[in-house]
């Protein structure tokens, strides 16, 4: 038996993620923040067929606490990981949209305060980079282990900012971006990421997905003795309540690639980051 955790699972893309898995018969840890939305999301699966292969762990990527407790219930319970799938993540931002407006939500996006950008970061970069590092050690258990994280087209855009240029296929560390991150939040708090480059549109957002995308070849590279696919997707502008549902694109089709690339035989491509079924590690 093959075994895989989703975060961010209890609806949207990471939902038809899990479900994706499950029909290849995989057991799937479905996890979500909110305990009680992760188990209605469980029983609307009762009667599918796919409730057999899945399961439920309440998870908050942003409490490391959380994190010990989700590696230890995985180590109990599968023994292994095969698939990690990180999905969890928020927009960093606020809408105010008037009835009537809502195919122009891009035009009336706010990015809101520090607290929103921190928050942004801590779960959206940090809290996917620090479940990785936790359940490596159990994922190397697999014979054949793969990483997906979950990205945005957003950072291949031109208006992402001066500053994130070069972070998305240029040499890159831990330390760096770390580093990268302090100094957009320290210029956030004091208002001025305009003026120094960084990006405007849905700003923190934008920033904890060039961090996740450098991140991944990071780890790709690291790890790459095990000859595993480790790589980030951005699923296409699919229909969730991140974008207040205005896609066309269903969450389904938005989970298709995810899916595959979490399937990816051995010796499959590794530290590239992917649109739908293209990669696009190149700069704009």
């Amino acid at each position: 038996m093959n075994y895989a955790v989703v975060t961010g699972a209890n609806k949207g893309v990471g939902l038809e993620i899990c479900k994706q898995l499950t029909q290849d018969g995989i057991m799937v840890m479905l996890s979500a923040r909110d305990e009680k939305r992760g188990l209605e999301a469980l029983e609307s699966l009762k009667y599918s067929g796919l409730s057999d292969y899945l399961i439920f762990h309440q998870f908050d990527v942003a409490d490391p606490e959380s994190i010990a407790s989700l590696t230890d219930f995985v180590k109990k319970q599968f023994g292994k990981l095969d698939f990690l799938v990180n999905n969890a993540g928020i927009l960093g931002a606020t809408f105010s949209i008037a009835p009537g407006t809502e195919r122009d939500i891009w035009s009336k996006v706010t990015n809101g305060n520090y607290e929103f950008a921190e928050e942004c970061l801590k779960i959206n970069y940090y809290g996917a980079k620090r479940t990785a590092e936790a359940l490596i050690p159990l994922l190397q258990l697999s014979d054949l282990p793969r990483i997906v994280n979950v990205s945005s087209s957003i950072v291949m855009l031109k208006g992402k900012g001066e500053k994130l240029k070069g972070v998305l296929t240029g040499v890159t560390t831990d330390e760096k971006l770390n580093d990268l991150i302090t100094e957009y939040l320290k210029d956030f708090r004091q208002d001025l990421h305009r003026s120094k480059g960084w990006p405007t549109l849905i700003s923190a957002y934008t920033v904890s997905k060039v961090a996740l995308n450098g991140y991944t070849r990071i780890l790709a590279s690291t790890v790459n003795r095990l000859n595993t696919p480790i790589n980030s997707v951005c699923p296409g502008y699919a229909k969730t309540d991140i974008n207040l549902n205005t896609s066309t694109i269903t969450a389904k089709d938005g989970a298709v690639t995810s899916g595959k690339l979490a399937l990816l035989p051995k010796g499959g491509p590794s530290g590239l980051f992917f649109v739908k079924n293209e990669s696009a590690n190149s700069e704009p």
